[in-house]
């Protein structure tokens, strides 16, 4: 059996890319095992290996693994470095931790905000991001407006994009208190922040910008945008430009994967109690029709019929 692990996966671990990337790195010849090209399917002795990525060495080693959640604000950039970006979420992290080779899982665009993942475990950062194991991502989004039913509609049964047919796993507004919750925790808090109608969204895969270009299809743009979950993990009352470290249940929770199907369960709880709540009022109604509605004037209640004392009779 041929020592070592497969290069492709030390990679991966090491931060670099995906599997899939980091084959991509190969096959284009920019990485180099003790100084020669390596080769798809190579497998290595981390220890003793010098693996370099377009000249740049690379620490097979793994390191601890270190698993952090971060409230990431607008304006600060999802990535490890940007010489166009001003402070990015490694800026946020202790000054201790950021030699430990940590990278975003995932991304928020820089003017969203809210609960964003940092790690050095390549293999654990994969599982989250994968389709296949439904870690699903739920997001406050606030616009200017209530959206009409049609709207609402639309935006379940998928907008047309040029990578294919954006779809929501879930929609529906926000209540009330969540929304102060919400504001309690963001930063600032604008004025123009208390007109605006919140929706919560969940999203199973996402593409670049995907909500604001979906909203914006409606003629809508999104004002705020803030991910408020990812799979069983909530923002919670993190602080923007706060960073924890993660528990070990955590950590296991979302490597089994998320709450599968929790978006269109939220959206069948509020048609529910929408459903019921017509209920409630369609009986009312005919409640006050069969009593005869005194705050209608000209319609004289109508005196109960006695059934059973007239067939006596």
């Amino acid at each position: 059996m041929t020592p070592g692990e497969r290069l492709a996966k030390l990679l991966a671990a090491a931060g670099i890319g995906s599997r899939r990337a980091v084959d991509a790195l190969i096959a284009a010849g920019r990485v180099t095992v003790d100084g020669r090209p390596a080769v798809l399917g190579e497998r290595v002795d981390p220890a003793r290996a010098r693996v370099e990525v377009d000249g740049r060495p690379v620490d097979l080693v793994p390191p601890e693994p270190v698993y952090l959640a971060v409230h990431k604000p607008a304006g600060v950039t999802s990535t490890v470095r940007d010489r166009f970006a001003s402070r990015t979420v490694i800026d946020l992290v202790p000054e201790a931790d950021r030699g430990r080779r940590l990278f975003p899982v995932g991304r928020l665009d820089r003017d969203s905000e809210g609960l964003l993942l940092l790690t050095n475990d390549g293999a654990w950062a994969a599982r989250v991001l994968h389709p296949r194991y439904g870690v699903e991502r739920e997001y406050a989004v606030a616009v200017d407006r209530r959206l009409e039913r049609d709207e609402l509609e639309r935006l379940r049964r998928g907008i047309p994009l040029p990578e294919g047919v954006a779809r929501v796993l879930g929609i529906r507004p926000a209540t009330a208190s969540e929304v102060r919750r919400l504001l309690a925790v963001l930063e600032p808090m604008r004025p123009a922040d208390a007109g605006l109608a919140w929706y919560r969204v969940v999203l199973g895969q996402g593409w670049k910008r995907q909500i604001r270009r979906m909203f914006g299809a409606l003629g809508l743009p999104v004002r705020r945008l803030v991910r408020v979950r990812i799979g069983p993990l909530g923002l919670g009352d993190l602080r923007p430009g706060a960073v924890r470290v993660l528990s070990p249940a955590e950590v296991a929770a979302l490597a089994a994967g998320g709450i599968e199907g929790a978006g269109a369960g939220a959206d069948r709880a509020a048609g529910a109690a929408d459903r019921a709540a017509g209920a409630a009022d369609r009986a009312a109604g005919a409640a006050d029709r069969a009593a005869g509605d005194p705050t209608e004037p000209g319609r004289p209640a109508r005196p109960r019929r006695r059934r059973a004392a007239n067939a006596r009779r």
